[in-house]
């Protein structure tokens, strides 16, 4: 069933601690995820529905399992936290995928560990509804995230504002080190501790960095470029994910953690959507700044081991962190550019990709079907098509006149360029009120919705009329304007 190989268990005792899941009542298992498993190397055939439900659930630990609960500390909105760790997840171990990737698999939602800090350990059923529709989503987008395997509920009432279904979430990741996890050693004076995970890290996701004169130094340069280009692919879809603490940023470039998240509807730089976040930090157009702070406090926790002096390794540890402003504007255009159907590169693309922004910030429109509406008007559809996305297009012909005379008559066909449009501007999103749908549904336990919503989200790029609900954008009365973490 599992080959365990569990690399981060061997690390020094320090970096976890070994916490056993604590069982549940009555677990059902919601939904298995059968294609991941299969290339995870995992054989489940033959195994029925009540064991799968025992061993995601926690209540069954799979053989060569190692059960641990991972060390970090983390800035929580600005505010530094020295010890936070995993208080509602547990860490069963690591397998070697089909392609001989090393992945972890661990249980969020499992019970108590020692991180708990006066929580319950537990998971509503909503948030984990919620985290497998948009994980899932995210890798059909093509977007480096954690993985969705199974979500069983637990038979038991968890305690928020009111009772809730209790679930437990199984999360498949690359790994779960966080920059947090190297701020949990800094915060010590622990140099060791930080060289020992630096290794680690290296060993496991950049190993071409082993052998390098400055291999710390290239770690951070290079878990800077992957987060430049990961927050680049979350802004060219609209993605907001509500809580970019740096206990949330993983230095193998994933997205984690997906509790307050949200996709926009009508475009808005300024948009918030998590409850917890009063001030708007993590607003969507805020996200590749904070990115690069983030990046800053992981750079801090690199000082003590770049090498030479500390002048030297300040100013090396700079330079890396200028870098990702230039990666970042690199990787963010190449994506817009995209979006509009552009080839090559002008010196005008940056303004005409801000300025149809804009314009979509006044006229309200549709972040999503914008830029699908663009790549039907480029291969020949109606303009009065386009232009019905705004609520107010003062500007918008002249801004088509632009663009038209941007993408030229000769190059790319209109069939083909519309083509590539729509293989890089969705027409589907989890949306946040279908979200919403889905949670209530399941609260109720009707697990339809959440069922025909993640076929839904599979096939972001479709154009199946069977599919349409899941295109259009909320009525008034169907918006959502706040997202919960559920802890």
């Amino acid at each position: 069933m599992f080959s365990f190989d569990n690399s981060y268990a061997r690390l020094p005792e320090r970096f976890f601690q070994q916490v056993n899941p604590a069982p549940v009542a009555a677990p059902r298992l919601i939904r298995f995820n059968a294609a991941l498993a299969e290339e995870l190397n995992l054989d489940f055939s033959g195994v029925d529905d009540e064991r799968l439900a025992a061993i995601f659930s926690g209540n069954s630990l799979p053989e060569g399992a190692v059960a641990i609960a991972m060390a970090y500390a983390g800035h929580q909105f600005g505010n530094f936290v020295p010890q936070l760790g995993d208080g509602r997840a547990i860490l069963l171990g690591e397998v070697v995928d089909r392609r001989g990737v090393r992945r972890d698999i661990q249980l969020k939602g499992a019970g108590e560990t020692p991180f708990s800090r006066r929580g319950d350990g537990r998971a509503a059923l909503g948030p984990v509804l919620r985290e497998y529709i948009v994980s899932e989503a995210m890798h059909a987008l093509g977007i480096p995230t954690t993985r969705a395997l199974a979500a069983v509920l637990t038979g038991e009432p968890v305690y928020r504002e009111t009772a809730l279904p209790g679930a437990v979430f199984t999360r498949v990741a690359a790994s779960h080190i966080r920059i947090g996890t190297f701020q949990y050693f800094a915060a010590r004076g622990d140099v060791e501790g930080i060289r020992t995970l630096a290794d680690h890290v290296i060993s496991r996701h950049y190993p071409e960095l082993g052998n390098l004169d400055q291999p710390y130094l290239a770690l951070l340069n290079a878990v800077s470029a992957r987060q430049a280009a990961l927050v680049a692919r979350w802004l060219s879809v609209g993605f907001i994910h509500g809580v970019m603490n740096t206990d949330n940023m993983t230095v193998s470039g994933e997205t984690i953690d997906f509790g307050p998240c949200a996709f926009l509807d009508e475009y808005d730089p300024r948009k918030v959507f998590s409850s917890i976040d009063q001030r708007g930090r993590y607003a969507y157009g805020n996200q590749p700044g904070i990115a690069q702070w983030n990046l800053a406090r992981f750079a801090e926790t690199l000082l003590p081991i770049l090498g030479g002096s500390e002048e030297d390794a300040v100013a090396a540890a700079n330079a890396a962190l200028v870098d990702f402003g230039r990666v970042f504007q690199e990787r963010w255009l190449a994506a817009f550019r995209r979006k509009l159907g552009l080839t090559g590169e002008q010196e005008g693309d940056l303004e005409l990709v801000n300025d149809l922004l804009n314009l979509m910030h006044k006229g309200e429109a549709d972040f999503t079907l914008t830029f699908r509406a663009l790549g039907i008007l480029a291969g020949g559809g109606e303009e009065e098509d386009f232009r019905a996305r705004f609520g107010q297009a003062d500007g918008l012909p002249e801004w088509l006149s632009r663009w038209r005379l941007r993408i030229g008559p000769g190059g790319l066909s209109p069939q083909v360029r519309r083509s590539a449009m729509e293989a890089v501007n969705p027409a589907i999103i989890p949306r946040n009120h279908r979200i919403e749908e889905v949670i209530q549904a399941g609260l109720s336990g009707d697990f339809s919705p959440f069922d025909q919503m993640l076929g839904a989200v599979r096939k972001p790029f479709a154009d199946d009329p069977a599919l349409e609900a899941y295109r259009e954008p909320p009525r008034p009365a169907e918006r959502v304007t706040q997202t919960f973490c559920g802890t």
